[in-house]
């Protein structure tokens, strides 16, 4: 009988906002923004992008073009995808 190994996926284990925020601090910590576009691309799949379009007022296909690695989105459309899921930046001294 040939098992195969489930490849691990983070989305499926971002269920709450506390988890999330604090899976953003942590990608936040390396300043890469292609980690942190990666890091809201799973949270948008565990959330749902048609969820996430409709507090946003973001298209769908606006939502994937942020997402995808190499993309430059512009700070207010992160802006817009962060406050539809609940979630402020907060600058630290």
């Amino acid at each position: 009988m040939d098992k195969k190994i489930k490849e691990f996926d983070i989305a499926n284990y971002l269920d709450n906002n506390e988890l999330i925020a604090a899976y953003l601090s942590e990608i936040l910590k390396d300043g890469d923004m292609a980690e942190f576009l990666s890091a809201l691309d799973d949270i948008a799949r565990a959330k749902g992008i048609s969820e996430i379009s409709k507090k946003s007022g973001l298209s769908r296909e606006s939502l994937y073009k942020t997402f995808k690695p190499n993309s430059h989105p512009r700070f207010d459309t992160v802006l817009k995808v962060l406050n539809s899921l609940g979630i402020k930046l907060q600058a630290v001294a």
